[in-house]
């Protein structure tokens, strides 16, 4: 997973994921512009592990990630890559600084599908658990990068077994992921949301708290 080599940046010239807008209006008789760029809007699951008491993340290289950690040990190499053809990065980062700890989490991007069906579908390709939508408990639903997607995302919860784990996981090779699932122990989890030295999502911070506020007390864990 942390084997990245031949960096290169380049201007996106089109992606099935985003598009780059800008979005031109007048507030209260000033005319403004604000760039943004239009995405899919995404689910996430926290999973509690009852056999063995752990919280199911995943973790995964993430390129975004890995771009801005060159740029901030390199200011102004991403600055100088406004070529059509992909450019190599100055300066080399081995591999891990762009690997974050996230909850198993998707994209709503096939048509017809709840949002309960799109994250029993990712907590199955991603962490090999088989659920039910009927399984699921929905958490919170919110907005993600308001300052530059403004796109909603949906946290669900569900508790399961080792019993219920019968795929590899790991992501769908076809689609480019390398996913490692791993599990954090309840008696760690506070500890491990609160260090900033961990590269974490927020959902990460946010499952955690929510789960040992709302659902542990509940479950007779301490």
């Amino acid at each position: 997973m942390e084997r990245i080599e031949g960096v290169a940046v380049g201007r996106c010239a089109s992606s099935p994921y985003l598009r780059p807008l800008t979005l031109h209006y007048r507030q209260n008789g000033t005319q403004k512009s604000w760039d943004f760029m239009k995405t899919h809007d995404s689910v996430t699951i926290l999973l509690f592990n009852s056999s063995q008491r752990s919280l199911v993340l995943v973790k995964q290289f993430r390129p975004a990630v890995y771009a801005n950690e060159v740029e901030r040990h390199f200011p102004g190499s991403l600055a100088a890559m406004d070529q059509n053809r992909p450019q190599v990065l100055p300066g080399a980062l081995p591999g891990s600084v762009g690997v974050t700890y996230e909850l198993c989490a998707g994209l709503v991007d096939q048509p017809g599908l709840s949002l309960e069906e799109v994250a029993c579908r990712e907590a199955w390709e991603e962490c090999g658990y088989r659920l039910a939508p009927s399984d699921l408990r929905r958490v919170a639903t919110y907005k993600s990068g308001v300052g530059v997607t403004g796109s909603s995302q949906t946290m669900f919860y569900a508790e399961v077994t080792d019993a219920q784990r019968d795929g590899p996981g790991g992501g769908l090779a076809e689609e480019g992921e390398l996913i490692e699932v791993t599990h954090l122990p309840l008696d760690g989890a506070q500890a491990f949301a609160d260090n900033p030295d961990i590269p974490k999502t927020l959902g990460v911070i946010f499952g955690v708290s929510w789960f040992l506020s709302c659902m542990a007390p509940g479950l007779g864990l301490p």
